[in-house]
């Protein structure tokens, strides 16, 4: 197979490129680097089967001549993390909604096969937990930045769905729960790779909020498994599917396994939201994945459990 990752040098982007090149697939990527990191692929360069291009999605003349070069395209580019989303409004909306647009233009003039990164915030404050990919989604205001981002993967979705059901482009849209693991960085607002550094330095573990929210964290490893079996799953073709781990822990708790595993002296300390990100932000308490769709077609069963993932990410740090 001849592959397309768009936003390749990101923290999960470089991760599939690797899984891509173990399978024997050629890969080309292109990101502009805006977040991921160079690094993040710099040993790949060796490799024959591997290609880069420094640009941006929104460059069409690029696109097209990368997409036309594959069989699939793997879409990831977009504007990422709560914090990089509230300091870059506009950049974040025109990244998902046109480079978007662009991808799936270019893929459908040759019919090439797209897989579309989505996210958990298409549920936003979403009260039915755990969240199946049929429920309704639950929104609040224009004037809060973290629902820009949102509405913006949803156009995603829509148009993914349009074009494969007006032009029978084959898709397939995935969902990712908080994924985390080794080279993924805190700078953007992910709050294990923040925790872990600030346990390490000894510096004060900022909680934003009570900490009583909870969240489900899937290892990197888990969730390029299960995209690559939905990409090659026939029956995965037009369809939504959640993509994470169901173990469930409180923010709180987090931080104090991420001290103990690492023998920290780190202080927790409570940061009101409007402190950290802006006036009026909204969180929500809960965010789980149902993960019966994902699970009945392809046996999909998360392998890496949060204590593994932990101790991946802090020996990462380490190095």
């Amino acid at each position: 197979m001849k592959s397309l990752v768009t936003g390749g040098a990101g923290f999960i982007g470089s991760h599939l490129v690797e899984a891509l090149l173990a399978r024997g697939d050629h890969v080309w990527v292109v990101d502009d680097l805006s977040t991921g990191r160079f690094e993040n692929i710099a040993h790949l360069e060796g490799d024959p089967r591997f290609h880069y291009t420094i640009d941006t999605i929104l460059d069409e003349q690029v696109v097209e001549e990368h997409v036309a070069k594959v069989d699939v395209v793997f879409h990831l580019a977009a504007s990422v993390g709560v914090a990089y989303i509230i300091d870059n409004p506009l950049k974040s909306l025109e990244t998902n909604i046109r480079g978007t647009e662009i991808v799936l233009q270019c893929a459908n003039e040759g019919k090439q096969k797209v897989v579309l990164f989505s996210t958990s915030e298409i549920y936003g404050k979403a009260n039915s937990q755990p969240c199946k990919e049929t429920d309704d989604r639950v929104l609040g205001t224009t004037t809060i930045t973290r629902w820009g981002y949102s509405s913006s993967k949803a156009i995603d979705e829509f148009l993914a769905l349009a074009y494969h059901r007006e032009k029978q482009l084959p898709i397939v849209i995935v969902r990712c729960f908080n994924t985390c693991g080794p080279r993924q960085t805190g700078q953007y607002g992910m709050v294990i790779p923040r925790f872990v550094k600030q346990a390490l330095l000894d510096h004060p573990i900022t909680v934003y909020g009570d900490g009583k929210q909870t969240r489900c964290f899937c290892d990197v490893s888990d969730a390029v498994r299960a995209v690559l079996i939905l990409a090659d799953e026939p029956a995965a073709n037009g369809e939504v599917f959640n993509i994470g781990s169901d173990e469930e822990t409180t923010i709180t708790d987090l931080a104090e396994r991420i001290r103990d595993l690492t023998g920290s002296r780190s202080p927790i300390e409570y940061v009101p939201y409007e402190r950290a990100y802006e006036e009026g932000f909204e969180d929500m308490r809960r965010r789980v994945p149902d993960l019966t769709k994902v699970r009945s077609l392809t046996g999909y069963e998360p392998q890496v459990s949060l204590e593994e993932l932990l101790e991946r990410v802090i020996a990462d740090f380490k190095r």
